[in-house]
């Protein structure tokens, strides 16, 4: 009998076992790159403190501010406090000593490197395939676009992490997510991770790394496969994966911390190693039909209340906490969202503030008005993305068009910036959570692609993008 051909994310685990796995303990495997922010670091470093520990591999440390840090533009310490609350301008004081303390390189306030961590990573090239990451923010599975094996853990681990460089880990299962068939005008990358979501539901992962195949893969760019492997998080999963191709090695091609000269050429003949093998064995498998896709939306308050945008809100058939979701979203059973006001347009966060993302809401607000009803606040990912919008016109479009144009930031993904959703206002945001209160207290949110978003800015009503994206 032949063996047993090996999924991707087996490959990549292998690699980096340093202690197997037991009965008794999880598997202790390397981490070849570890993301910090501002937010779920505080008390790692405090635990290195009273520990007396050193951080292990400070050049594997990419560090930047994103979640607490406003959108206007800020220079020094002195900006801050005039612009942020005291909390979060702490948090930044704090990040800032210390990287300061520890010896590592931070993305600052004057960096043109500054960006939400999970755009920034890829965009500097440091996302390469075949690498573990880690990050304290759940949406670190973005870069398993590229071939990594990429997932979020929590504070302590971080410290664990600092001190150690590496992680302490159960091997998780495998699911397949075959997507096949090509896209079709107005559906975007957002749309079908919604269908994802939607059809496994916020805990279908679980346990799981997703590995990302089919024909529809090739068309996909890599900015798209960020998006679906972004929210594989929100399906309940460990991590999300594409298995890198020419279209990865195109993309990382003389970026900053892309391998050079001799180097590149034999990362390359690394990288095509790893994909699954044909006779590689999921534990599980799901089928999706791109090209029956429409243009998607939540409804509800998890990722996985999800519907096209010309349905129906389904009917809570006595289900006392999907009721208690349309309550809080006033939304009734048997009635569409088309149409529906809106409050908010927010198009930003790691999941959808790349530049053809803002391409994407550009095509449609370009010779448009926003809604005077509607606030829109659009915000890149990153220092690099805006300077490249900007090179663009896009921000022409966007301020013309009556929207905001910001520096980079998280920005009212997580509403913990000073950029937040009020109390009982509607947002249509490219976010990633529609969480009670996730964009601010008593904030409600429909999830949708910039495309979506960028549509229902216009009359200040939930809108399908189609009938803007062809003018």
């Amino acid at each position: 009998m032949a063996p047993k051909g090996k999924t991707l994310f087996e490959k990549i685990w292998e690699q980096h076992i340093v202690v197997p796995e037991t009965k008794e303990t999880p598997a202790l495997i390397y981490i070849d790159l570890h993301l910090i922010h501002e937010v779920t670091t505080p008390q790692a470093f405090t635990l290195l403190r009273e520990n007396n520990l050193k951080i292990r591999a400070p050049k594997k440390i990419l560090a930047t501010m994103d979640h607490s840090t406003p959108t206007v533009p800020i220079k020094s310490l002195k900006d801050l406090d005039i612009v942020a609350e005291k909390g979060p301008a702490q948090q930044i004081r704090d990040m800032i000593q210390n990287c300061k303390d520890f010896g590592i390189e931070l993305y600052d306030f004057d960096s043109d490197r500054r960006g939400i961590v999970h755009v920034i990573g890829p965009e500097l090239g440091a996302t390469q395939p075949g690498r573990t990451m880690v990050c304290g923010d759940s949406h670190t599975s973005t870069h398993g676009a590229f071939g990594a094996l990429a997932f979020g853990i929590g504070t302590t681990e971080v410290a664990h992490v600092l001190a150690t460089q590496c992680l302490l880990q159960r091997k998780p299962k495998t699911l397949a997510v075959n997507l096949n068939g090509r896209l079709n005008k107005g559906v975007s990358a957002k749309d079908i991770i919604l269908k994802v979501i939607g059809e496994i539901g916020v805990d279908g992962g679980t346990g799981h790394v997703i590995e990302y195949r089919g024909d529809t893969v090739s068309s996909l760019s890599l900015e798209q496969r960020m998006t679906i492997c972004n929210m594989s998080i929100e399906a309940g999963a460990k991590a999300g994966m594409f298995a890198p191709d020419d279209s990865t090695i195109e993309y990382l091609k003389d970026r900053p911390f892309s391998p050079k000269g001799k180097d590149w050429e034999k990362s390359i003949a690394q990288w095509s190693e790893l994909k699954s093998d044909d006779n590689a064995v999921f534990d599980k498998e799901l089928n999706i039909d791109v090209h029956l896709l429409e243009p998607m939306i939540t409804f509800g308050t998890n990722p996985g209340m999800v519907m096209p945008i010309n349905g129906e809100v389904p009917d809570h058939e006595g289900n006392v906490s999907f009721k208690q979701a349309l309550n809080y979203m006033q939304v009734e059973s048997g009635k569409p969202l088309l149409d529906h006001p809106i409050d908010v347009v927010f198009i930003g966060s790691c999941t959808n503030s790349r530049l053809s993302d803002l391409q994407d809401a550009a095509t449609i607000l370009k010779g448009r008005k926003v809604s005077e009803s509607t606030r829109t606040l659009i915000v890149p990912g990153s220092q690099n993305v805006k300077k490249e919008a900007e090179l663009l016109g896009l921000d022409k479009i966007f301020r013309n068009s009556g929207a905001e144009w910001r520096e980079s930031g998280c920005s009212m993904c997580l509403g913990m910036n000073g950029d937040t959703v009020g109390k009982g206002q509607l947002a249509v945001s490219t976010s990633n959570r529609n969480f009670e209160g996730r964009q601010g207290v008593g904030s409600r949110t429909i999830l949708a692609s910039p495309k979506t978003a960028a549509a229902s800015a216009i009359t200040g009503t939930v809108q399908d993008p189609r009938q803007y994206e062809v003018r």
